[in-house]
């Protein structure tokens, strides 16, 4: 005789604690962070377009990777708040570093001397998780 036991569900496709979402949330935005430090860092002396460019390539790429492991069954509306969270911690993370270094430090929300690229960025860490969401909001 033998038994089986039921699949058990995959993390992306269950309902997590809101402390849980929070993490990950904060987790994937250090992620985004990480690499778009790296960016700035690597190809942003030599070419503001390409930083620019995989600046936000990374952030396409974490995005697919939390809706895809982590809210696998997110909405829209999931996904935007998301964004808005990932928006929000780039946002304070900027401001607390400009105070500490006594100026200005752009790197997570792209230089106001590029205007056009810091816009498209602040769109990206937004509307980047919604891209991938697989239902639309109930």
């Amino acid at each position: 005789m033998t038994t089986t036991t039921p699949a058990m569900a995959r993390f992306a496709d269950r309902h997590h604690h809101p402390l849980t979402i929070a993490a990950l949330v904060m987790l994937f935005w250090s992620i985004a962070a990480a690499l778009d430090l790296a960016t700035q860092i690597e190809i942003v002396p030599r070419s503001p377009i390409g930083g620019a460019v995989t600046t936000i390539a990374a952030l396409v790429i974490t995005a697919f990777a939390y809706m895809r492991l982590v809210a696998r069954g997110g909405d829209v509306t999931h996904a935007l708040g998301v964004g808005i969270a990932w928006l929000s911690l780039s946002i304070t993370a900027e401001l607390a570093l400009a105070a500490h270094l006594g100026h200005g430090w752009f790197s997570l929300l792209g230089s106001p001397a590029q205007p056009l690229f810091r816009n498209v960025i602040l769109f990206i860490w937004i509307f980047a998780p919604a891209v991938f969401a697989r239902r639309a909001s109930e």
